[in-house]
């Protein structure tokens, strides 16, 4: 089991940016693809991003291309989510989550995350 804390919410203008980050505590971190999720009140929660164990591929939900990006550093145990041009509609509870997936295979469902952290929040005023 991995435990992830995140860090790096808080509250921030349209238009600005913010840098997520997840700690992770096992070393077994390293050859587990990570994702990023979000949840805003009321809703279900949703993908955000994606990354493999390596760091080579990524995936991003439509609504994030272009203004967020995810990377990793295996030797600090740590995935980061970079998030440029803000936008009122990107406030959410923000999770990190490592996957069941190892080598290069990365996915956007929930279902496919077995490992979570608490969150953090996100707030983008208008």
């Amino acid at each position: 089991q991995v435990q992830l804390v995140e860090s790096g919410g808080g509250l921030v203008q349209a238009g600005g940016s913010l840098r997520l980050s997840c700690a992770a505590s096992a070393r077994t971190f390293s050859n587990r693809a990570m994702g990023w999720f979000r949840q805003a009140p009321g809703k279900e929660r949703e993908f955000v991003a994606a990354i493999t164990w390596d760091g080579v591929s990524t995936n991003y939900a439509d609504s994030v291309k272009g203004r967020f990006a995810i990377s990793r550093d295996n030797a600090e145990n740590t995935v980061y989510l970079q998030m440029n041009s803000l936008k009122p509609e990107d406030t959410a509870v923000y999770y990190c989550a490592a996957s069941y997936f190892t080598g290069g295979s990365i996915t956007f469902k929930t279902i496919g995350y077995a490992d979570w952290g608490q969150g953090t929040q996100v707030t983008v005023s208008s």
